[in-house]
């Protein structure tokens, strides 16, 4: 969860180590820096869209759960963390590949008793309107256990462009 280092910024999918207090301030610019070249990055290339912010680009396409972190971590949502010995840290959002290519999984995660389940509806909810106010598609289901999760995809009619 560093805010630079050798590979260059790397937004939090909540399962980096936790964040040194000291270095909250720095990552919360980084963090303001890589959303605002975001948005950059959809002006510039939405064009055929009458409001090209609130569409995804294709770069996020290509990369959906770098975007999706991101777009959580930019709007205040606390991610998640994982001490070096396995354990989670803290409660907050884990994003991941989603079960389709291209889409994305959001759940909502904590240490063992911190009351992350009884959180999650609200907490997932609250990540959905994120992005959905982004132009994502998240749907809110109920997995394995009764453990609520997002489902996020790109809206109807983008599709993932072509690696080349």
């Amino acid at each position: 969860m560093t805010a630079t280092g050798d590979t260059g910024f790397e937004p939090a999918t909540g399962d980096g180590p936790p964040l040194p207090e000291s270095a909250a301030v720095a990552r919360s610019a980084a963090v303001a820096t890589a959303h605002e070249g975001l948005l950059q990055i959809r002006r510039l290339t939405n064009v055929e869209h009458p409001a090209p912010e609130a569409v995804p680009a294709a770069w996020e396409l290509l990369r959906p759960v770098r975007a999706v972190a991101l777009a959580l971590e930019a709007a205040g949502v606390r991610p998640s963390a994982v001490h070096t010995s396995g354990l989670r840290a803290s409660t907050g959002y884990l994003v991941g590949s989603g079960s389709v290519p291209g889409t994305v999984r959001v759940e909502w995660v904590g240490p063992v008793g911190s009351g992350a389940a009884q959180d999650e509806e609200e907490s997932l909810t609250r990540c959905a309107g994120v992005l959905r106010g982004l132009g994502w598609t998240a749907l809110l289901y109920r997995g394995p256990r009764r453990r609520r999760f997002l489902e996020v995809e790109p809206p109807s009619g983008l599709r993932q462009p072509s690696a080349r």
